[in-house]
C-alpha cells in the first residue's frame, strides 16, 4: 500500500524558509513520480513542484522557480520542498502525491488527475 506523510508545516513570516518532507512507502521510489501540490482556501488545488524518481528530472511552476527546491533521497524513500523567500499568497496546504513515471510527465506533472496516492497535507502559513 502507497502511504505518504508530510511533515515540515508551519507559520513563518514573509520572506521567511520552511523545508517540507514527505516520507514515502510500499513502492519503488524509482519507478515513481513525486509532486507537491497546494491548496489555499477558496482556491483549487496546484502544482507547485514534481520530481522524477527514475531520472532527477525537476519541474516547478512559475509562481515558485527560483525560490523553491526539490530534492529528494531515495535511500530514505523521501522527498523534500526547500521553501524560501515565502510570500503570504503561498499560504495553502501543502500536499505530496506519488504517480507511477508516467510518459508526458513534463507536461502533465502538475495535472492533479495524474496522481493516485495522496497524503494528509501540511498547512503552511505565511504572515504578512
Amino acid at each position: 500500500e502507497v502511504q505518504l506523510v508530510e511533515s515540515g508545516g508551519g507559520l513563518v513570516q514573509a520572506g521567511g524558509s520552511l523545508r517540507l518532507s514527505c516520507a514515502a512507502s510500499g513502492f519503488t521510489f524509482d519507478d515513481y513520480a513525486i509532486g507537491w501540490f497546494r491548496q489555499a482556501p477558496g482556491k483549487e488545488r496546484e502544482g507547485v513542484s514534481c520530481i522524477s524518481g527514475h531520472d532527477g528530472m525537476t519541474y516547478y511552476a512559475d509562481s515558485v522557480k527560483g525560490r523553491f527546491t526539490i530534492s529528494s533521497d531515495n535511500a530514505k524513500n523521501t522527498v523534500y520542498l526547500q521553501m524560501n523567500s515565502l510570500k503570504p499568497e503561498g499560504t495553502a496546504v501543502y500536499c505530496c502525491a506519488a504517480a507511477p513515471e508516467f510518459w508526458g510527465l513534463s507536461v502533465g506533472w502538475a495535472t492533479t488527475t495524474n496522481f493516485g496516492s495522496w497524503g494528509q497535507g501540511t498547512q503552511v502559513t505565511v504572515s504578512s
